[in-house]
C-alpha cells in the first residue's frame, strides 16, 4: 500500500512521516510538500503545493491512502479554499481514502472564525472522497508553552473565560494519524484526538507555575481586551483574529472533551500536559 502524507515538511506532517516510517513494514511512504528537499529519511519526496492546485494531482498520483493536513494560512478564507483544492486534487487522482485533519468542536462558522475552515473542508470531503476519516485535533499543547512562556512575563495567563481544554501533544495527534492511515475499520469516521485530562484556566496557570517556581495567576479579559492587546503588540489583523478565534472556542467548551481515540488509534496514552510542559 502508498500513503501519503500532504503537508509533510510542517511540525505535524514530519511527525506522522515519523511514525508511519516506523510502523508501516511493507508500506511505501510518500512525503509530500511545497519543500521536499527538507524531508529527511527513506520517505518518496513529492513536491506538492496548496497554492498550486495544479501540483497536487500529480503529487497523489497513484496513492492508496492519504492524508491531508491542512494549511496554517492566516489569510481569511485561505485555509477552506486549500482544503477543498486538495481533496478535489486527491478525488481526481484516485485516492483510495482520504484522511482529513480537523478541529476539535468543529461546527458550521463565518470566516474569519478559524472553525470556519475545518467545516468546509469536511463537509466537502464528506460529499466527494470515495472512502474518508476525519481527525479531529484538540488545541496543541505545545502551543501552550509559547503561550505561558509570554504570560510569565506578565505573571497572569489571560482567557475570555474560565475553561477547560483537554491539551494535545502534537505526537499523539501524529501517532493517531499513522494508525488511521495503516490500519482498517476507519471508513465514514470521525475521531477527537485529545490529551488525557481537562484543566481550567487556573489549573493551568497553577501547573505552569509549579513547574517553572514563577508565580502566574489566571485571569478573565474581554474580547475587546484581547484584541487591543494582541494589536498593540504588533500582530497583523489576520493573527488576532485567529488568536480571538481559538480563545472564543475555549470560552465555547470547544475542547473541553476528552476521549479515548490516541489510544485506541495511535497504541499510547497521550501525554499530560505537565510532561510536555515540563519537556519530557
Amino acid at each position: 500500500m502508498k500513503i501519503g502524507v500532504s503537508g509533510a515538511s510542517g511540525h505535524l506532517g514530519r511527525g506522522v512521516v515519523s511514525e508511519l516510517l516506523q510502523r508501516a513494514e511493507g508500506h511505501e511512504v510518500v512525503a509530500i510538500t511545497r519543500t521536499p528537499e527538507t524531508v529527511s529519511g527513506p520517505a518518496q519526496r513529492r513536491f506538492g503545493d496548496y497554492n498550486r492546485p495544479e501540483s497536487l494531482a500529480e503529487a497523489y498520483a497513484g496513492l492508496d491512502r492519504l492524508l491531508i493536513i491542512t494549511t496554517a494560512d492566516p489569510e481569511p478564507g485561505k485555509r477552506g479554499q486549500h482544503n477543498v483544492a486538495a481533496i478535489d486534487a486527491a478525488v481526481r487522482a484516485g485516492v483510495k481514502h482520504i484522511v482529513f485533519t480537523s478541529g476539535a468542536g468543529t461546527r458550521q462558522e463565518e470566516e474569519p472564525a478559524l472553525g470556519a475552515s475545518y467545516w468546509r473542508g469536511e463537509q466537502h470531503l464528506i460529499a466527494t472522497a470515495p472512502v474518508w476519516t476525519i481527525l479531529r485535533m484538540n488545541y496543541y499543547a505545545e502551543a501552550l508553552v509559547q503561550q505561558a512562556q509570554a504570560s510569565l512575563e506578565q505573571g497572569v495567563l489571560t482567557g475570555l473565560a474560565e475553561n477547560r481544554v483537554a491539551f494535545v501533544a502534537r505526537g499523539d495527534v501524529a501517532a493517531a494519524a499513522a494508525g488511521i492511515l495503516i490500519g482498517d475499520g476507519h471508513a465514514g469516521a470521525i475521531y477527537t484526538a485529545t490529551g488525557p485530562e481537562r484543566l481550567s484556566g487556573a489549573q493551568r496557570a497553577a501547573l505552569i507555575a509549579e513547574i517553572t517556581g514563577r508565580p502566574l495567576a489566571f485571569g478573565v479579559i474581554t474580547e475587546e481586551q484581547l484584541r487591543a492587546g494582541l494589536t498593540q503588540s504588533g500582530l497583523p489583523v489576520e493573527v488576532v483574529n485567529i488568536v480571538t478565534s481559538i480563545q472564543s472556542s475555549f470560552a465555547a467548551g470547544a475542547f473541553d472533551i476528552v476521549t479515548g481515540d490516541v489510544e485506541r488509534l495511535g497504541g499510547r496514552p497521550p501525554k499530560p500536559l505537565r510532561d510536555v510542559l515540563a519537556g519530557r
